[in-house]
């Protein structure tokens, strides 16, 4: 299984990584992680320009052997909806396998894997309560991602995932394909915990890598005169 996570902060944190890990056991293998940054078009106010939030996000995960950062979606000329985003990770990841042409039929290949890797959207439980706001999704989108796709949800403090799912018929259907990851340890700093303290000056040390502090320092970001006030800068 494959693991992705559409991205809209850049400050990427431990607190992001960590749901990585706490699903990397259990009924799955997980073979990967993406983290794919959303596109400059996605209309987030004050939302840093996307050539930084991959930038961080590599940053933070230099020292990762199976999670990477993929920068397709942050690059499309417009903003995807998170299904097509979900689709072109599974061509691609099918697309990675082991290639089959000039074997014998029937004939196991030795580095052939022995099931089709699964791609699923790794995202926090305040994702879910959004399925039921709306016009926000569309039901279609809903769908597919929850039967071909399936979530991997991880709480979130004041989020009652479980009661979300029984509160929505589809999710309620498919609930064998939503996973809901527990935390060993509760972690309620959030990206945007953190985007406020540092516009207002303060240390953020141990919250993020030091080589993502010190591309936010060296750039300008999250700051009071910044203020996300330029998304090209």
């Amino acid at each position: 299984m494959s693991l992705g996570s559409c991205q809209s902060h850049g400050n990427d944190k431990g607190e992001q990584i960590l749901p990585y890990k706490c699903c990397n056991g259990g009924m799955y293998q997980v073979i990967a992680g993406i983290i794919s940054p959303v596109n400059d078009k996605y209309g987030k106010k004050d939302l840093v320009a996307a050539r930084h939030r991959v930038a961080m996000a590599r940053l933070a995960l230099q020292t990762s052997d199976w999670i990477r950062v993929d920068p397709w979606e942050s690059e499309q000329v417009q903003w995807l909806e998170t299904v097509k985003v979900l689709r072109h990770h599974h061509r691609e990841l099918l697309r990675s396998l082991p290639q089959k042409e000039g074997l014998d039929r029937g004939k196991a290949h030795p580095a052939a894997p022995t099931a089709v890797p699964e791609l699923k959207l790794l995202c926090g439980a305040d994702v879910l309560k959004t399925f039921q706001t709306p016009n926000l999704w569309k039901d279609a989108h809903i769908q597919e991602i929850v039967e071909k796709f399936g979530l991997v949800c991880v709480g979130r403090a004041g989020h009652d995932a479980e009661r979300y799912i029984l509160g929505l018929p589809i999710l309620q259907k498919y609930q064998h394909n939503i996973h809901l990851a527990r935390e060993p340890v509760q972690n309620e700093i959030s990206a945007t915990y953190i985007r406020r303290a540092l516009s207002q000056g303060q240390s953020v040390k141990y919250l993020l890598p030091d080589a993502v502090i010190a591309y936010i320092k060296d750039h300008n970001l999250y700051t009071k005169d910044s203020s996300w006030k330029d998304n090209n800068t």
